[in-house]
């Protein structure tokens, strides 16, 4: 094969990898009137762009305050867990640790848990918990707080159940979802944290992210 023809054979795959570059859609950015309006809460139905995560504060497994400045310019990934979960939190949990140690290396990407039952999961049974589940501190911050405010968050920030409660005693949200937010507060999509192709789903979409 003459030198001409090799060289043209380079030039043409790097034309074909260029174009599957330019053709690969970037991801959606989420706005409330993208999902179901059986998740999202009432106030929020007609809004059709600039929706951001809400700011918030929590306790995380080391006691430390976990605010919206600790995931600052980072890609992270939100569920709503319990530790006493018997069926969906065991297997969510697992494959978090599958995203984490994907990631691990990448100081970009990040993890974030809430509890639902916060009343029973205390900073001392997160720890435990986190530590049986080979969590990784500087990675993935396992929470505690307030119920309301949890609450609302996955209502009215991160769209992740569609029961309507007012966060009180008798009120318990449950969901295998996994949410993917941006560097910019913005949601860029929803996964089912049961399901492994799912999970895969996020590691390349997260992958996608770290690369814009």
């Amino acid at each position: 094969m003459s030198r001409l023809i090799k060289l043209s054979l380079i030039f043409f795959i790097f034309y074909l990898n260029s174009c599957n570059q330019v053709s690969k859609d970037p991801l959606p950015i989420y706005n409330p009137t993208d999902f179901n309006p059986e998740l999202v809460d009432a106030s929020l139905h007609n809004k059709i762009k600039n929706h951001k995560v809400d700011d918030f504060t929590l306790i995380n497994q080391n006691g430390n305050v976990i605010t919206q400045e600790n995931y600052k310019d980072k890609i992270y990934v939100v569920d709503f867990f319990f530790t006493r979960c018997p069926s969906i939190c065991p297997i969510m949990t697992d494959n978090l640790v599958k995203v984490q140690n994907q990631f691990i290396n990448d100081n970009k990407v990040m993890l974030l848990s809430l509890s639902v039952t916060p009343y029973i999961d205390s900073v001392s049974v997160l720890k435990k918990y986190a530590q049986d589940k080979g969590v990784k501190d500087n990675k993935w911050n396992i929470t505690t707080g307030d119920k309301k405010h949890i609450y609302n968050l996955a209502r009215k920030s991160y769209f992740a159940v569609i029961e309507q409660g007012d966060g009180g005693l008798q009120d318990f949200i449950h969901t295998p979802n996994f949410i993917l937010v941006d560097t910019n507060k913005q949601i860029r999509g929803v996964y089912d944290g049961t399901d492994d192709e799912a999970v895969l789903k996020l590691i390349d979409d997260i992958e996608i992210l770290t690369k814009l």
